[in-house]
């Protein structure tokens, strides 16, 4: 009796083991999300403070995101860094930082490093000396958790 019982618990925790698998959210998914959302907000971006036009093809952008809490995995919802290396048609390289707070749902909410000055603050004033809200300051999306 005992035997069966062994092998019937045995049986529910490697059932549970394959049903549970890891976690959706990874950096690979994260970075496949953020570095194009990035890239059309600095197209829209440039078009709103008075620019040459850039369209959002021209912006080249690569993510690196990374788990901000040490020994909390490399997976999951919480809180997150994402460095934006990025250029446009001028091939100028800029870099930048995002603290990036991620759910369970996939969605994110991505705030400029404070020390990324050149990015400028909540607002910008553009090139008429209107002040509007800077794009790149803040900015939110989703991606597929499936």
């Amino acid at each position: 009796m005992r035997r069966v019982a062994r092998c019937g618990v045995l049986a529910v925790a490697a059932a549970l083991a394959v049903s549970c698998g890891g976690s959706p959210i990874t950096s690979a998914r994260i970075e496949r999300a953020i570095a194009p959302t990035f890239a059309n907000l600095v197209h829209v971006q440039i078009a709103r403070v008075g620019l040459p036009d850039v369209a959002a093809a021209d912006v080249k952008v690569t993510a690196n995101c990374r788990k901000l809490v040490a020994g909390s995995g490399p997976t999951g919802a919480g809180d997150w860094v994402c460095t934006f290396g990025w250029s446009g048609p001028n091939g100028i390289a800029l870099m930048d930082r995002y603290d990036v707070s991620v759910t369970t749902d996939g969605c994110y909410a991505a705030t400029v490093d404070g020390a990324e000055a050149h990015l400028g603050g909540p607002t910008i004033r553009t090139r008429d000396g209107r002040e509007v809200r800077n794009l790149l300051y803040t900015f939110e999306g989703c991606f597929d958790t499936m």
